[in-house]
């Protein structure tokens, strides 16, 4: 582990520049750690694939102190078991959603259903969020379902914005919500797994949300 100024703000740990499953356990270890430690002057925490830039408040707090404290931190030892929940995220994979469902199947020379029993039926992890608001990106997708994006991005996508993501379901729940507290559904670390609904309970689900 590295530790960077990265404002008058701001330190960066850094585990290295390789994204790896080990790394990112490191970056969540560390998140983690800081987060239970519920340190006033630690403004906000941002993971990355292989780092953890950590804000604090330069009036109660100088870049030696915010790196003495992770280093501190990392003498005693980082727990990577993650005690998060589990977390289920319904999705539905109809024609409707899966605009790109069957190019996926193509490429990757699975049938349609194999490519939802593959989706649905891994544990990812958050690795961290960004980009819009609630947008995660995550770890463990199965290698078979590796499929390059777009060549040419969407102007427009549902509840979402405009990118060159492979669209193969929609799910009926927000992932984001301004007014709820905190706003996203899931946080850096959590753990989630897609369960396949069908169009009726993706509307039942959806007027639930609103």
């Amino acid at each position: 582990m590295k530790i960077i100024p990265a404002s008058d703000s701001s330190v960066m740990a850094v585990f290295g520049d390789a994204i790896s499953p080990q790394t990112q356990d490191c970056v969540l270890a560390l998140f983690r750690a800081l987060q239970a430690r519920k340190d006033a002057r630690i403004r906000n925490l941002h993971p990355g694939y292989t780092s953890l830039l950590v804000d604090f408040d330069p009036l109660s707090m100088t870049h030696n102190e915010a790196s003495a404290t992770i280093e501190a931190l990392a003498e005693v030892g980082l727990p990577t078991a993650n005690d998060s929940p589990l977390l289920t995220i319904p999705v539905c994979y109809d024609a409707e959603f899966g605009l790109d469902l069957k190019h996926v199947a193509a490429h990757t020379g699975l049938s349609i259903a194999e490519v939802i029993r593959l989706h649905s039926g891994a544990t990812y992890q958050v690795c961290f969020l960004g980009f819009t608001g609630g947008f995660a990106y995550l770890g463990g997708m199965p290698e078979e379902l590796d499929t390059p994006r777009l060549a040419t991005p969407r102007r427009a996508v549902m509840a979402e914005t405009p990118g060159g993501w492979r669209l193969i379901g929609c799910t009926p729940v927000r992932m984001f919500d301004p007014q709820a507290q905190p706003p996203t559904r899931i946080q850096a670390g959590d753990s989630i797994r897609f369960s396949p609904i069908d169009h009726a309970e993706f509307g039942r689900l959806r007027q639930a949300s609103q």
